[in-house]
């Protein structure tokens, strides 16, 4: 970035206010503009990362500095415009009912609509497009979760809520079921006060957490995260934590399902999160038939497709080896027992066992 060529028809202030009302009327919930200085958040992400908490996750640690320093990655970046997105639709099936229902796959509730990526990333350039017409060119860069970006960071500089014990971002009259995304500009704007802090005493998420994952307030182990080891983890998924998924599939909502925060939540205006293919409310064994050809075309466009078939299966194993022994069940477990795959194979085993059948 080399500074704004602009019609400075707005003086900075006016600008940020007008900012914020072009993105609430592109739909987004709420607009924040943070500073770049992240040093303790910088100072936690060493040490996160130097602890192996981070697990198989090495682009964590590749891209060095450049995920605290936004100058660093986007060259010439003073401000950083970030923006919330609810995502919780209001029809889904009563989360806490497909838990309970261990024969039901529970996918992460962002997961079971279209894929946020692509939406999030055309609105803020929509937004982008709109400083433009009012000011003229300025350089600046779009992202939602996909680049080296301190989302929750920045979010809480923002003034958007504040960094949860379960590391994330909450605000008190929304909860946490929302997506964020950012973008980097050269624009001199004027900050947003930090949010607080309104965790208290309550230690809800840690204590429901499956698997232990949130070893301290706000301190995660990616290691025993569920999230990770259905989505970011490509391996064998360690024995010791399978019984301990449930029929958890994709992801795990139990952190913000039982924050007190989270009775503000407010369902989405955004048609593309409402369940698609009954990703909500279906059973195991559906999810298990599909081939790969049925599973490309039922997740296009779904954030769910990007770990392959082949790990789908993986962890719909682990679910199902958690689930009640039926006929139905020992059957389905059967008919992958020979799966092209070593590491479907090695789950299915595993799972088989569980009801006492040998693979």
């Amino acid at each position: 970035m080399r500074g704004m060529q602009t019609d400075l028809t707005f003086a900075p202030g006016q600008l940020a206010a007008q900012i914020k009302s072009w993105g609430q009327a592109l739909g987004f919930q709420a607009v924040g503009i943070a500073g770049v200085e992240l040093p303790q958040a910088e100072t936690r992400l060493l040490e996160w990362l130097a602890a192996g908490r981070h697990g198989a996750m090495d682009y964590m640690a590749k891209h060095g500095t450049k995920r605290t320093r936004p100058a660093e990655l986007v060259p010439g970046t003073l401000r950083v415009i970030s923006v919330r997105l609810d995502y919780q639709a209001p029809q889904a099936r009563d989360s806490w009912d497909v838990l309970h229902d261990p024969a039901r796959a529970f996918i992460s509730r962002y997961a079971v609509g279209r894929d946020y990526h692509k939406l999030m990333r055309n609105r803020l350039q929509k937004l982008a497009d709109r400083i433009t017409q009012a000011i003229g060119t300025f350089h600046h860069r779009v992202f939602t979760d996909s680049a080296p970006v301190m989302e929750v960071e920045l979010a809480q500089l923002a003034g958007l809520g504040w960094r949860g014990k379960h590391t994330l971002l909450l605000q008190r009259e929304h909860g946490s079921w929302f997506f964020l995304g950012e973008i980097y500009t050269d624009l001199d704007l004027p900050v947003d006060t930090p949010a607080d802090n309104h965790c208290g005493t309550c230690q809800a998420c840690i204590d429901i957490c499956p698997t232990g994952a949130i070893v301290a307030p706000y301190e995660l182990d990616a290691r025993r995260c569920i999230s990770y080891l259905t989505i970011e983890h490509k391996g064998a998924i360690p024995e010791e934590l399978r019984p301990l998924l449930g029929n958890r599939i994709y992801g795990c909502d139990d952190c913000q399902l039982v924050c007190p925060w989270n009775k503000f939540a407010q369902p989405t205006r955004e048609a593309d999160f409402h369940p698609r293919h009954d990703l909500d409310d279906v059973a195991l064994i559906d999810l298990f038939s599909w081939s790969e050809t049925a599973f490309d075309t039922c997740l296009a466009g779904s954030a769910i497709r990007r770990i392959g078939h082949t790990q789908w299966l993986r962890n719909i194993a682990v679910a199902l080896g958690n689930a009640p022994t039926t006929p139905e069940i020992v059957g389905a477990l059967q008919a992958r027992r020979d799966d092209p795959s070593p590491l479907v194979r090695e789950h299915v085993a595993w799972a088989l066992a569980q009801h006492g059948k040998i693979a």
